[in-house]
């Protein structure tokens, strides 16, 4: 969220608080660490809102004998690792879970709050992010590994259904109307998004799955209209599947009667 973004690293009850990220002191060392088995939000792409503060789960490995004063973490970086821009508002990372004592291996848990308020976040902030991991030595070294591991962050869209007339005759024609709206993060509101081609997905009564009975493309406010004929009663919706920075989505499902 910005090289001048405050970030609050938590690591066994102790609390430190740094602006950016902090280059090699001169003379320091930098070395005897490494990471490994880095998961960040099980490699799923991170969806944020207006609104909401959304926290990403991550676990990994770090092996060293080196003696640390807080961390380790992961996080989101664009630009370099160790001076470029952050993606996490505060970072709570878990005690110390030995999995080898003799080789100096842990496991750690982590959990990344992302706020989309943060005066530093904005729509340029979605896209491909990068992974990096880091540890504070004593000595006021660190330790910065870039693990090449590629995060997609997505601006979180919405997609509401209404299919008309409710009940219907069989063979008439029924109306199916939407609308696709897209997180703003320098407003911090839904707009109308659109160009957009979104599927319309219908689940016959008694079916457990929906299938895509045709695709629409969205007018420039973000709506959506077609039309399809009736042939048996069940539940409609939309669904848009998203692109590099932009959220999946399904509407909720909008039940007709067909007598």
């Amino acid at each position: 969220m910005g090289k001048t973004m405050r970030n609050a690293m938590v690591a066994g009850g102790a609390a430190i608080v740094f602006t950016g990220m902090a280059a090699v002191p001169a003379g320091a060392a930098e070395g005897g660490v490494a990471f490994g088995r880095v998961s960040v939000n099980g490699g799923k792409p991170i969806v944020i809102g207006v609104k909401e503060e959304v926290v990403v789960p991550a676990t990994f490995r770090m092996t060293t004998k080196l003696r640390y004063d807080f961390g380790p973490t992961v996080y989101p970086y664009r630009g370099k690792p160790d001076t470029g821009d952050t993606l996490h508002s505060s970072v709570v990372t878990s005690d110390c879970k030995v999995v080898d004592k003799a080789q100096g291996v842990c496991g750690f848990k982590e959990w990344l709050y992302i706020d989309p308020r943060n005066h530093d976040f904005g729509n340029e902030d979605a896209g491909t992010w990068r992974t990096a991991a880091q540890v504070f030595l004593a000595g006021d070294a660190h330790d910065t590994d870039d693990k090449a591991l590629p995060l997609q962050v997505k601006r979180a869209t919405r997609v509401t259904v209404n299919a008309s007339p409710e009940p219907v005759a069989r063979g008439k024609t029924i109306t199916v109307t939407g609308l696709v709206t897209r997180a703003n993060w320098d407003t911090h509101t839904y707009q109308g998004y659109g160009g957009r081609t979104v599927s319309l997905q219908f689940k016959a009564a008694g079916a457990s799955s929906y299938t895509t009975v045709k695709k629409a493309m969205s007018n420039r406010t973000g709506t959506l209209r077609t039309t399809v004929k009736a042939t048996g009663s069940g539940t409609w919706r939309w669904t848009y599947y998203g692109n590099p920075t932009s959220g999946a989505k399904s509407s909720t499902g909008d039940q007709v009667t067909v007598r």
